[in-house]
């Protein structure tokens, strides 16, 4: 009776250990990521068996599920408002936004089980990890990365809408984009972390590391990212036994040519985040390391990261504070940036020998990399970056309310915002779009505008009520400026949001303006000579009908005022509002 006993407590125990691994531990050949189905049921029986954790879900994402955040507080207080009260940090980890590149989702499953079972959650850090962002493109499952090892089926990069997530969050044409806004505006977190696998050339290193461009962040978490956490991070990375270098394309294709780190405009999840003056980084692993060596890596760097945070726990709590203040009061703010060449740094890189032989497929010459000639040199590292544009604050920006969605993502963005109480004549700026370039080809389902040139006009103009007032004095003046000002490499205007001002709605006949062209012409000297004066500097024009009947129709009170006119007014005084 004894032994039936013991073997009935032994099986229940191992029952109950294998219901603790994760579908890529219980893998025989570790080369298995699990499924969203998979990864929902394991998080759902670890919470019920665990009070320090709790799942809550966002939104909906384009495939119709929520977006589910687990969420681990080692003093079960799971209420983002009293997490601040108490003085707690927040990290937010994201898996899963590129569904074939998944180590950060089966390594958050196995980290968030080790910290519970181990009684090793940090006392000051709330821990959010998105248990898979990219629902859509994980249940498309199959295989569709051939430059990858591993594992051996996963997810598909794009989603429902075959849209690329880590492009969409400035533009959030995704639910998911929308349930991440969501997410991380509830939650603050001091801290982002974003896992991918990276593509390029071959190298010694498993693990890549993306982080917020010094030039491009705010001052103080430069320096502190600069000086300590990231500092701290290479080593703590290197003790582990998964040395990291920065990740970045090569100058000239190849690594040793010199390394150009990555500029993450605010289109990719880092970059969205800089914008709430949030700490980010970007885990890229290397696509041909075996997939466990690369989840071992994502599993160290999350163990280093929250390491980290609880460390410095009081330091980025004070420094959050101090930068936000700072933004509030910031007055210019860089909008695009640019590789500043003239400033050159060094990095020691730990490559493989490249070299070029003939393709089994083409015949003519491929490159190649040999493993069996690694090697360790200096190499340049190009990693300080010169703004192309800027553009100072204005008082307040005046958002007709028309434009629905600019005024919907504010709000999801917790931009503060007042609206007018009635009709009212503004004396303002505004600008008209003098010139931009737009892609020939869709990206991302946009035509890209870019090279914008504006021509700013003092103008009265008429806004009504209900129409919404922006002051620039907020700590998310980044995301407020940057997403407004039509200069910016992804504003609003860049990403088609104001496209319709673009267009003229009125055009003439020629038969009929001929005469009142004359008249206008007749009636007004100074019209008059400024057509001479352009006809005697444009002789196209000089020899066209057509086109100097046009030149005075433009010139004309007939000609629509808002062709081309940016609709946001920028109020440049600090005017006294009737608000509401």
């Amino acid at each position: 009776m004894k032994r039936v006993l013991i073997f009935f407590l032994s099986m229940i125990y191992c029952l109950e250990v294998d219901a603790q691994q994760t579908p890529f531990e219980l893998s025989r050949d570790k080369n298995y990521t699990a499924t969203y189905a998979e990864v929902m049921s394991y998080y759902q029986n670890l919470a019920k068996q665990q009070p320090q954790m709790r799942l809550f879900n966002y939104g909906m994402t384009d495939i119709g599920k929520p977006l589910t955040l687990v969420v681990l507080s080692k003093d079960k207080v799971f209420d983002p408002l009293q997490i601040k009260k108490l003085n707690k940090r927040v990290l937010l980890i994201n898996n899963g936004i590129h569904p074939g590149e998944p180590e950060g989702i089966d390594a958050s499953m196995m980290l968030a089980r080790d910290l519970l079972k181990k009684n090793e959650l940090p006392k000051d850090v709330v821990i959010c990890f998105i248990a898979v962002y990219n629902i859509d493109g994980n249940m498309n499952r199959g295989i569709s990365r051939a430059n990858q090892n591993g594992p051996g089926a996963y997810g598909f990069r794009g989603n429902y809408r075959n849209l690329d997530l880590n492009r969409d969050f400035i533009k959030a044409d995704s639910k998911n984009a929308l349930a991440f806004a969501q997410i991380l505006n509830t939650w603050q977190p001091e801290v982002l972390l974003d896992n991918h696998v990276s593509d390029g050339a071959d190298y010694q290193y498993v693990m890549t590391l993306i982080e917020t461009q010094k030039d491009k962040q705010n001052p103080l978490l430069a320096d502190y990212t600069a000086k300590t956490m990231t500092a701290d991070l290479y080593k703590g990375m290197k003790k582990s036994g998964y040395e990291m270098i920065p990740y970045g394309a090569g100058e000239e294709d190849l690594p040793d040519s010199g390394i150009v780190s990555f500029m993450e405009t605010p289109r990719f999840s880092t970059g969205f985040a800089a914008q709430h003056n949030i700490i980010s980084y970007m885990t890229e692993t290397h696509m041909l390391k075996p997939f466990a060596q690369r989840l071992q890596a994502t599993y160290n760097f999350m163990q280093q990261l929250i390491a980290i945070c609880q460390r410095d726990a009081k330091q980025l709590g004070d420094l959050k504070k101090r930068v936000d203040a700072e933004v509030s009061n910031q007055k210019t703010f860089g909008l695009a940036w640019a590789v500043d060449n003239n400033k050159v740094d060094t990095i020691t890189f730990k490559g493989y020998v490249a070299g070029y032989k003939t393709s089994e497929v083409s015949g003519l010459k491929r490159l190649y990399y040999d493993r069996s000639k690694p090697y360790t040199k200096t190499v340049k590292f190009f990693n300080t970056y010169k703004p192309t544009a800027t553009a100072d604050k204005p008082v307040a920006y005046i958002i007709p309310q028309a434009w629905a969605k600019v005024i919907d993502l504010f709000k999801l963005n917790r931009v503060a915002m007042s609206r007018l109480s009635h009709d009212t004549t503004l004396n303002l700026q505004m600008y008209y779009i003098g010139d931009y370039k737009t892609a020939t080809r869709p990206y991302e389902g946009h035509y890209i505008h870019t090279n914008v040139k504006l021509n700013p006009v003092n103008s009265k103009i008429r806004f009504y009520e209900g129409d919404y007032v922006v002051y620039v004095n907020q700590p998310i003046n980044r995301y407020i400026v940057e997403t407004l000002e039509p200069q910016g490499v992804d504003s609003f205007f860049a990403w088609n949001f104001f496209d319709s001002v673009l267009g003229q709605k009125e055009y003439f006949s020629d038969y009929v303006f001929e005469d009142i062209a004359a008249d206008l012409l007749k009636n007004d000297p100074a019209l008059r000579k400024k057509l001479d004066d352009e006809k005697a500097a444009n002789p196209a024009l000089a020899n066209s009908a057509a086109q100097q009947l046009n030149f005075v129709y433009r010139n004309s009170p007939y000609f629509e005022k808002t062709f081309m006119r940016y609709p946001i007014g920028r109020l440049l005084t600090d005017t006294k509002l009737d608000l509401k």
